[in-house]
């Protein structure tokens, strides 16, 4: 029995691959030059160089792609969020608030794009809700810029990542917020609860690094994007701060780097119990709820101390 799929939780896990950004556009009829924003594009074939992109039925183009005999795909710029966001949008006046040129097919190229594909039509496939246009490609160009990324929602700055890293300088403050079972990773500090964080992001053999913070606590963590990169004023403040956004992958913690372990069960700000034990392992079973995960606010808490003081909430 076949299962029936929620289609706007498909949609969102389908945004977990992290594509690029492009405008595709042709001509209509008249002459007059249409496009829209996708990131449904792939390569197909080297030989015969092929690529396709894909359009629902449903869109505003679709009559017009459907029945085009060229048309092109600019892949844009990480400096194009705007130019995205115009051809996502159901302007009229597109092409007149963007510089382009002519491709070889006649069809328009958005200028400042980081690559570009000038495409014959080689064929058009039916695919349930939408159709997959296969493009022959006659003329493309590639540049050095760097790229637009879009993944989970969100733009992606891919080169922002390695500058703002460089620029930081030796009072850089490296951070990340990652994601872990519905919650968000945080340290217990004598100052608060804080994202983890290091004085750089790697080696993972160096303690102070990021990526040696989060092999010291164990967490098998995988960095997706550059979350925001800013500076703190104050006198007694770390320079520039880089925080990543990404996600806990696989169990944590791992019973066997416990070295010791407490925990308390609230409900509310009410303490109702404390149990300890020179290991884990054995009473981790016992636990209602592992005490294995992070969330901002939840009725119920699990406090669990871990590697030398390093607490986490449930």
């Amino acid at each position: 029995m076949s299962k029936t799929i929620d289609a706007m939780e498909f949609r969102k896990t389908l945004g977990a691959f992290v594509t690029g950004v492009t405008v595709v556009s042709t001509r209509q009829e008249d002459g007059t030059p249409r496009g829209f924003t996708a990131n449904s594009f792939t390569s197909v074939s080297l030989d015969p160089a092929l690529v396709l992109i894909c359009i629902g039925k449903s869109a505003a183009s679709y009559p017009v792609f459907s029945a085009a005999g060229h048309f092109s795909i600019s892949i844009l710029a990480e400096d194009q969020k705007q130019v995205s966001s115009l051809f996502a949008s159901k302007a009229a006046d597109k092409f007149e608030q963007v510089a382009w040129q002519q491709g070889q097919t006649g069809s328009p190229i958005i200028a400042g794009a980081a690559a570009w594909f000038d495409c014959e039509t080689h064929q058009v496939v039916e695919a349930g809700d939408h159709i997959i246009l296969i493009g022959r490609v006659v003329d493309f160009a590639n540049t050095s810029v760097s790229p637009l990324g879009y993944g989970r929602g969100a733009y992606l700055t891919f080169s922002l990542s390695q500058d703002a890293l460089a620029a930081a300088g030796p009072r850089a403050r490296v951070g990340a917020i990652l994601e872990y079972q519905g919650g968000v990773v945080l340290l217990k500090t004598d100052r608060g609860y804080t994202l983890p964080t290091g004085t750089r992001l790697e080696p993972a053999s160096d303690a102070h690094s990021l990526r040696g913070v989060l092999a010291g606590l164990g967490l098998d963590a995988q960095l997706d994007f550059l979350f925001a990169v800013y500076e703190d004023g104050a006198a007694d403040a770390t320079g520039v701060n880089v925080f990543y956004r990404g996600r806990v992958s696989g169990a944590w913690p791992p019973p066997a780097v416990c070295s010791g372990w407490r925990w308390t069960a609230f409900h509310g700000s009410r303490s109702l119990m404390r149990q300890s034990a020179p290991c884990c392992s054995a009473l981790c079973a016992s636990v209602p709820k592992t005490p294995s995960g992070f969330t901002w606010v939840m009725p119920s808490v699990v406090r669990c101390s871990r590697w030398h003081g390093h607490e986490t909430s449930q």
